[in-house]
């Protein structure tokens, strides 16, 4: 793809009379929209029963679209097999904790485990890249559609449960060894033989967590290898042609990194509003105050995860382009908003944006979800802003880019790990790490999100490891030779990669990067924090109770006397969930540390930097004097003022 950043949309041929494509067409591209996402809901069409396969009237809109100047991104159907299909081999469906068949009658009713529905991916897959692979208009494939939506990663079908035992198996190679790994002495729970070996499913209490994290990594396996299948398939009969995946906002039920790997663009659904009113930890003022224009800082955040996991090169498939039909509310976007959107992933090194989707349909489960043109093809909301956005590339050269000043080390085992095991109703690992993001941003700092196992930190001046599982040996390594500043924990090194209490104690570090030990560790009511000496804020939901060694110096402590932020040379231990006022504090001593300077951006005010480029976006309702908080620079465009949902971009 070019490097220069397009837009795009999804479109669904298959949904309007054939005498409207070549007008859709025509007016995408006079739109300046470059590529075109089709096809990955199209089983029924493609193939309306066993052994008729209809592939004409996809090549004709492949066709009208190429000849219009555009590029299409071919999506594989697997995320809805036909009815047909299911009723061939039911056990495809995929079952719930409670034992529940999930019917046919939406998407994503299959289980990634069932190798007779491996077959028939393989088989429309291949005959999709047999057909399409080597036309001159498609330029990459988009394999299925949102992994692990609606909850579907995990499945305690027959089949999942069969392919979990060969997996114990080839894991631990004997009983025995799952048996120690597991600790399964306790409650005397220990398995003669791996066929004893149940899914973990309801039982009087919880679960054994090592069972339940194994079952956890199994099912993350099952989704990288059923998209693996795939991503083979397509290398073969359609080489040079680029492999995407949507992935979705705060979805960490298996490990994007690793499906990266199979992957040439991760790309993700960004919908501000819908994840705001859905998926948000922010207090209900918070809420209100965005509910048109979006939190600050998630759709940020989710640039920054997916850029990592494939190499740097990502998209937004989805952007959302007007009120949705799937929140608990679902408000119509602020004027300018959809605009702001764009410009900020692009800002965050997005190759394409794409817009879900050219024209609002008017039937089935997302009749009521806006697109670029209403139902009876009147321009919309977000085709005014996609054609803003088109002015607005013409004056930038997004050349140039560069490392951020921080880094986040985001683990997806942990993810796990402390939804398996919380001990207390409010930690959540998404919520921590965001926590800790989003106090970076309010210090206009660029952030990049970084894997469990990165060997070199040595672009960055300051790194934050909060809440991580397990330690390994390629981070440990990472951060002994660090020479900026290092934030660790809460709750960091707390486990064994077999889910066990380490010996020596979290954060079971070695003495050299941080001589402290958590001794006792406690969760907290919302309405019961701890303060913190000599500060405002406080500890909520986590804290630890802390001995430090002789090469370690308390720097911060409880109001009960207790050690808090231990330092140590360069790096620090925090033993405990801080507010975001005791955030800000840790965080300004780190970049003192690091020599790093920093701004005090006011809650709707955010930036980015991009090569020579800082964008400046406003999520207010009021303006805000850009050189009152500290930007300047030769203002390419945009106003100083920067009024509600307005952008600047400067040359610094």
């Amino acid at each position: 793809m070019a490097s220069k950043p397009q837009i795009g949309v999804c479109y669904y041929p298959e949904h309007w009379p054939e005498t409207l494509w070549q007008d859709d067409a025509r007016r995408m591209a006079a739109l300046g929209i470059s590529c075109v996402r089709i096809g990955e809901f199209a089983w029924s069409r493609l193939e309306p029963a066993r052994g008729q396969q209809d592939f004409e009237w996809l090549g004709r809109a492949i066709d009208i679209l190429h000849a219009a100047g555009l590029r299409v991104i071919l999506g594989t159907p697997t995320a809805t097999p036909p009815k047909w299909l299911v009723d061939e081999m039911p056990d495809m469906l995929p079952v719930d904790e409670h034992g529940h068949v999930i019917g046919f009658g939406s998407r994503r009713h299959y289980c990634f485990s069932h190798r007779g529905f491996h077959a028939e991916c393989e088989r429309i897959v291949t005959d999709l890249a047999e057909r399409f692979g080597q036309h001159p208009a498609v330029v990459g494939w988009q394999i299925d559609n949102e992994y692990a939506c609606h909850n579907t990663t995990r499945n305690w079908s027959q089949a999942s449960l069969l392919a979990f035992r060969q997996w114990l198996k080839h894991r631990y190679g004997t009983i025995a060894a799952l048996n120690a790994a597991w600790g399964n002495v306790f409650w005397s729970m220990e398995y003669n033989d791996f066929q004893s070996i149940d899914l973990p499913a309801l039982a009087p209490t919880e679960n054994n967590p090592a069972h339940r994290m194994d079952f956890y990594r199994f099912s993350s396996d099952q989704v990288i290898q059923f998209n693996r299948l795939q991503a083979q398939i397509l290398r073969k009969h359609s080489p040079g042609r680029d492999l995407i995946h949507n992935f979705m906002g705060r979805t960490l039920s298996f490990d994007h990194y690793e499906m990266g790997g199979d992957l040439d663009i991760s790309s993700w659904d960004s919908y501000p509003l819908g994840f705001l009113e859905d998926r948000s930890d922010a207090p209900a003022g918070w809420r209100q105050r965005f509910a048109r224009a979006g939190d600050p800082d998630f759709q940020a955040f989710h640039h920054d995860l997916y850029r990592s996991t494939s190499n740097g090169r990502w998209w937004v498939m989805e952007q959302q382009p007007g009120p949705v039909n799937w929140a608990h509310h679902n408000p119509a976007p602020r004027d300018g908003m959809i605009r702001l959107w764009t410009l900020e992933a692009f800002a965050h090194g997005a190759e394409v944006v794409s817009y879900f989707r050219w024209r609002q349909v008017p039937f089935g489960q997302e009749q009521m979800h806006a697109g670029l043109l209403r139902p009876d093809g009147v321009e919309a909301q977000a085709f005014h802003a996609a054609a803003a956005v088109v002015e607005d590339l013409e004056k930038l050269d997004f050349s140039g880019d560069g490392p951020a000043d921080a880094a986040i080390i985001l683990d997806y085992t942990s993810a796990w790990a402390w939804e398996i095991q919380p001990q207390g109703a409010d930690f959540d690992y998404f919520r921590l790490l965001f926590d800790h993001y989003r106090a970076l941003r309010r210090r206009g700092l660029s952030v990049d999100i970084l894997p469990p196992d990165t060997a070199d930190l040595s672009a960055y001046k300051v790194v934050l490891v909060p809440g991580l599982f397990a330690w390994n040996a390629a981070l440990l390594s990472a951060l002994e030779n660090h020479a900026g500043a290092v934030l660790v924990g809460p709750r960091s090194g707390s486990k064994t990669t077999e889910f066990q209490i380490p010996g020596g104690l979290p954060p079971n570090l070695p003495t050299n990067l941080l001589d402290v030990t958590v001794a006792q560790s406690e969760s907290l009511r919302a309405d019961c924090p701890i303060g913190v000496s000599g500060s405002d804020g406080r500890i909520r939901f986590w804290r630890e109770f802390l001995e430090v060694g002789a090469a370690g110096e308390t720097v911060l402590a409880s109001d009960d006397g207790k050690p808090l932020l231990v330092h140590q040379q360069n790096r620090f231990y925090l033993g405990g969930w801080p507010d975001d006022v005791l955030l800000d504090v840790v965080i300004e001593r780190l970049c003192a540390t690091a020599g790093l300077e920093t701004l005090s951006l006011p809650d709707g005010l955010r930036i980015r930097r991009r090569g020579e480029y800082l964008f400046a976006f406003n999520y207010g309702e009021t303006a805000i004097d850009l050189d009152a908080v500290g930007l300047s620079g030769a203002l390419l465009f945009g106003e100083n003022a920067l009024p509600p949902s307005g952008v600047a971009v400067l040359e610094v």
